[in-house]
């Protein structure tokens, strides 16, 4: 059957929990969500992501965003792609406070945003890639981004954008064979005590 990709919908937020979790770390022992959310409880954060993921303020972590990626119909990974407009503060904070949160999570992830990168009002978004373990993970990912690509040409969009780690290697490679490439960094040291990595990488590439 080959690889497949799918809009997610809202009976997809377990498995789309699940990958941002992983994704998120990235092999870390600590992600933003895990600040966030002020947990190390897997269950726990699973579930406050699938309730953020189901908000009715679309922030940037809701369902609608992501793609899934099946392979020979088993759910091999999954994709977020967004329009750079919606990351904003207030429509974060406006999503969590519809579960709960309070602001006090913007202290929590500071060592995040003193590296997170000015993304400006016209750029998609491609982030929280996740590949399960078992799938060829560059087939699965090409796939997957270059059907976000599509969606963003169609909604109008002529560059798009990845966040990656400084160090994140693998994940750097695979975004330059897809013809991504190198655009600023920001670097911090509360990042690198934090998250155990430099700062984070944008690379970018003209749609």
């Amino acid at each position: 059957m080959g690889i497949t990709i799918e809009k997610a919908s809202s009976k997809d937020v377990t498995f789309i929990a699940k990958s941002i979790l992983i994704s998120s770390r990235a092999e870390k022992s600590v992600g933003i969500f895990d600040l966030l959310f002020d947990s190390n409880d897997d269950k726990s954060l699973i579930k406050s992501l699938e309730k953020l993921l189901t908000t009715e303020t679309k922030s940037y972590v809701h369902f609608s965003n992501f793609l899934l990626a099946y392979e020979n119909k088993k759910p091999a990974g999954c994709l977020c792609g967004y329009e750079s407009r919606i990351v904003s503060d207030e429509i974060l904070e406006k999503a969590l406070s519809e579960i709960g949160c309070d602001g006090s999570y913007k202290k929590r992830i500071e060592a995040y945003t003193t590296c997170a990168p000015d993304l400006g009002r016209r750029s998609w978004v491609i982030d929280f890639i996740h590949v399960q373990k078992g799938f060829t993970a560059l087939s699965i990912i090409k796939d997957m981004v270059q059907k976000s690509l599509l969606n963003a040409r169609l909604k109008g969009y002529r560059k798009a954008t990845a966040l990656i780690e400084i160090g994140s290697v693998e994940v750097e490679l695979i975004y330059k064979k897809l013809g991504f490439r190198f655009e600023s960094e920001q670097r911090s040291d509360i990042y690198l005590e934090v998250f155990s990595r430099l700062g984070i990488m944008r690379y970018s590439v003209e749609l």
